[in-house]
Order: structure tokens, then C-alpha cells, then sequence
């Protein structure tokens, strides 16, 4: 009898890291009510896509806190705060007249959620409502330029905004009818 050991068929080059980070205490009726608000508002599936936009948020205000502590004429600071503030511009989370370090403290969880698939194919009028806006993402009808994206946690760029439509292979798009009567 010969054993296949399918882990050890190819190289894994992937540095893996946790993505989210769970709550300190598990049970506050505040955050909890909170996370349950967003979950509804942006057709999240599970409280760890929560926990996971704002484990990004963290990093990002932990990076700006500490630019922020260097003098304003800091080659570092200028470079790395000019970086994060035009990635964070690019994405449309933040406003290009508030490009400033004192800014990126006040964004919020909802600025990122905002900026999500899901909720631009909401927002654009191509589903429904935002769970079948999800749905629609997982079954490949939705295209951003000209690639299917089936992530509903893609976060659109502001330039890649107005590309966002139907895929040309789907039914809805212009592709081949699915069941029809």
C-alpha cells in the first residue's frame, strides 16, 4: 500500500497571517449590538468579517499615530504618510481635500464597509438588496473592468467604480439565458 501525501505535492509560498482579531471581552452588550448593526447594514456574514475591517483600521491608525510622532519635516514621515494618505485616497476612503496624517485617526469601520462590492453593487442599483447583491458577486455576474471578481469584500478603487457591471458571460450582462420557462 503506497500513501499519497498531498500536502508535500508543491511548495506553499504563502506567508500565512491572522487576518482578524477577536474581541478582548466576548460578551459586551454595547459592541455586540454594534457588530450585530453592521453585519445587517452591509450583509456581512459573519461577526469576523467585522473584526477583520477593523483589525485593517487599526493597522492603519497605529501607522499614522506613529508617523505622527516624528517632526513634520521627517523625510520618513513624508514618505510614508504621502504613501499611506494616497492609498487610502485611492481606495475612497478618505476625501482628497482631507489629506492629512490627523485625518486618517478619524476614519471609521464604515468608511471601509462602504467601499466593499457588495455594497457598491447595492449602491449602483444592479441587485436588490445588499444580501443579493452578495449573491450575485459569489455567482459570477459581476465584473470590475474586464475581470469577474467573485470576492464581495473587494475593495473598489475610486477610479475602478464607474467599471463596475455585469459580466458580459452572464444573463443579466448580455451572456446566454440561464433557466428560462
Amino acid at each position: 500500500q503506497t500513501y499519497i501525501c498531498f500536502a508535500s505535492m508543491g511548495k506553499d509560498y504563502h506567508n500565512h497571517r491572522k487576518v482578524y482579531k477577536t474581541p478582548r471581552r466576548p460578551f459586551e452588550k454595547e459592541r455586540l449590538d454594534q457588530e450585530l448593526k453592521l453585519l445587517g447594514e452591509y450583509g456581512l456574514r459573519c461577526k469576523r468579517e467585522v473584526w477583520r475591517v477593523k483589525y485593517t483600521l487599526a493597522k492603519i491608525r497605529k501607522a499614522a499615530r506613529e508617523l505622527l510622532t516624528l517632526e513634520a519635516k521627517d523625510p520618513r514621515r513624508l514618505f510614508e504618510g504621502n504613501a499611506l494618505l494616497r492609498r487610502l485616497v485611492r481606495i475612497g476612503v478618505l476625501d482628497e481635500d482631507r489629506m492629512k496624517l490627523d485625518f486618517v485617526l478619524g476614519l471609521k469601520v464604515e468608511d471601509f464597509l462602504e467601499r466593499r462590492l457588495q455594497t457598491q453593487v447595492f449602491k449602483l442599483g444592479l441587485a436588490k438588496s445588499i444580501h443579493h447583491a452578495r449573491v450575485l458577486i459569489k455567482q459570477r455576474h459581476i465584473r470590475v473592468r474586464k475581470q469577474v471578481v467573485t470576492v464581495p469584500s473587494f475593495m473598489v478603487r475610486l477610479d475602478s467604480q464607474k467599471h463596475i457591471d455585469f459580466s458580459l458571460r452572464s444573463p443579466f450582462g448580455g451572456g446566454r439565458p440561464g433557466r428560462n420557462k
